[in-house]
């Protein structure tokens, strides 16, 4: 297979006057009032690796999901290799060979793989016939592009890397040309991303058409041939990789010059803020999450956290903001905090001054059908700056609400509206102000970028460290390495419940980070 940065065009076999593997033409799709698509047109060429990017809600996922059959069109027309197609369901377009990887798998997890690749494509009511027929030609394809898998291993029993292949596989095994991958790389180890591109790369080479769907603008100039960039339900451009670069399609994408490098100055670390010693969790399964771990956190720095989801991260930041039990030494400010008796929840941890800001805003960090003011007071409803005799102050929260919306740029800027009513990215700066505004010594912060759009994005980044600047402790999670790289001061690694070794960003790399994620210690690197 080719090298993963070649940048190579269609492939040979398409010729130049082939007609594209994909066109729209004139794809409009509105939900009520909102236009989710207006007007596109798009032409994807044969055997080539096309990326689409785009803010959250600029119509990226409603495209492909017409695409994929998923919704109709309003208005418009789609052309595969040149011919008119209707499709109105997801089984049309596997007819039209056209397969989807979506970014959460959808995969029986108690099924074999065999039994996943084959389910929904069975030859006939008998299904031995099938598994028997099927086993031979997923052993073949799985060879043909390098996705070796085991055919009967359980899909519970796999890591999230074998996981995609089987997805893949399952494309491949109803014979896909065109394949679509919504943010393939979100659970990946750097290593697995690695092989996934090689895979796209062979796939490619035999003649397959690949759409990717990335935020990861070092993604899309690695992999791919052109880039179309969606604002706003509109095609606003489309280019070859090899002659644009990140910075103009971040403008592209939000309108105005993006800073994509965090931009901050050394870390000048003061007293230890944050000591935990040998933290277990054992979870309601009586699962062990945490296996023993020791770190610090000091004034004036961020610890970051790498590692692929799914590895004790979430557990840790829920122990340390109270929201799960775990036994251990864990001290703030060289005292002891409660990790099991009356004082170990959320509201005794903040008037300690902890500040959480959750991996999932949705669940744990917004009630969805309050409003932006209620929120603004969810966990702090207690505090003296919030009451006026023996009740809350609801216009004073509602004044605070406001001053923390116009500081952290939330749009609209309106502490009445639901915090359902506003994007992904607005619902994080609310979490964040809340949390940030509270002027912690220590913040617990769990994927602050997830879902962000990159505009978003620079300014999320620029909050913490100004945080950080102002010598309070940040304990950050997050699955993204370029962002654990970019704001961290030093990196702790976790795989399976430990921490498997620690490094200062600017003296490691990737590739040795990514050994770590995936439970390479120290010493079997070193071989």
């Amino acid at each position: 297979m080719k090298d993963l940065a070649e940048n190579s065009g269609p492939t040979p076999d398409a010729g130049p006057d082939a007609p594209p593997a994909i066109e729209l033409r004139g794809i409009s799709k509105a939900f009520g009032p909102v236009q989710a698509n207006k007007d596109i047109s798009l032409k994807v060429a044969k055997g080539t690796i096309h990326g689409i990017i785009g803010e959250n809600g600029a119509g990226k996922s409603t495209l492909m999901s017409i695409l994929y059959g998923f919704y109709k069109a309003d208005s418009g027309e789609i052309l595969i290799d040149g011919k008119p197609t209707e499709i109105p369901d997801s089984q049309a377009a596997i007819a039209a060979g056209i397969g989807m990887v979506f970014q959460h798998f959808k995969l029986v997890e108690n099924f074999s793989v065999l039994e996943n690749v084959v389910l929904g494509a069975e030859d006939g009511a008998l299904l031995r016939p099938t598994l028997s027929k099927a086993r031979k030609h997923l052993t073949q394809i799985a060879k043909e592009y390098e996705m070796n898998v085991d055919p009967d291993a359980l899909i519970e029993e796999i890591g999230v890397g074998m996981q995609q292949r089987v997805e893949i596989l399952k494309s491949l095994y109803r014979h896909a040309d065109i394949l679509i991958l919504d943010e393939p790389t979100g659970v990946l180890t750097p290593a697995e991303a690695d092989h996934l591109f090689r895979i796209l790369r062979g796939l490619k080479d035999e003649g397959k058409t690949i759409i990717l769907i990335t935020h990861k603008l070092r993604e899309i100039m690695e992999v791919t041939d052109t880039v179309s960039v969606m604002r706003r339900g509109e095609m606003t451009a489309t280019v070859k990789t090899a002659e644009t670069s990140p910075e103009e399609l971040a403008e592209l994408m939000v309108g105005r010059k993006v800073l994509l490098r965090v931009d901050k100055t050394p870390a000048t670390p003061g007293k230890t803020i944050l000591k935990v010693e040998d933290l277990k969790v054992v979870d309601e399964d009586g699962v062990e999450r945490l296996k023993g771990v020791s770190f610090e956190v000091r004034a004036g720095e961020i610890l970051g956290i790498a590692g692929v989801a799914g590895n004790g991260q979430s557990e840790l930041l829920e122990v340390l903001g109270g929201m799960m039990a775990g036994t251990g030494r864990v001290e703030l400010n060289g005292e002891s905090i409660d990790l099991t008796g009356k004082h170990s929840d959320g509201l005794s941890r903040r008037k300690r001054g902890i500040s959480h800001v959750p991996e999932d805003r949705q669940r744990e960090g917004l009630i969805m059908d309050f409003a932006a003011w209620e929120n603004v007071a969810f966990g702090y409803q207690y505090d003296d700056s919030y009451k006026s005799g023996w009740l809350m102050d609801n216009a004073g929260i509602r004044r605070d609400t406001e001053g923390k919306m116009e500081r952290f740029d939330v749009r609209p800027p309106n502490p009445q509206l639901a915090a359902k009513n506003f994007s992904g990215g607005n619902q994080q700066k609310i979490v964040l102000a809340r949390e940030i505004e509270r002027n912690p010594d220590l913040l617990l912060v769990g994927q602050p970028t997830r879902g962000v759009d990159i505009g978003a994005i620079e300014f999320i980044h620029q909050s913490l460290i100004q945080l950080r600047d102002a010598g309070k402790a940040i304990l950050l999670v997050s699955v993204e390495l370029d962002e654990i790289m970019g704001l961290s001061d030093r990196i702790a690694v976790m795989f399976d419940g430990r921490i498997m070794g620690e490094r200062l960003p600017g003296e490691t790399t990737e590739g040795e980070l990514g050994l770590l994620m995936a439970g390479v210690t120290d010493g079997e690197g070193a071989a």
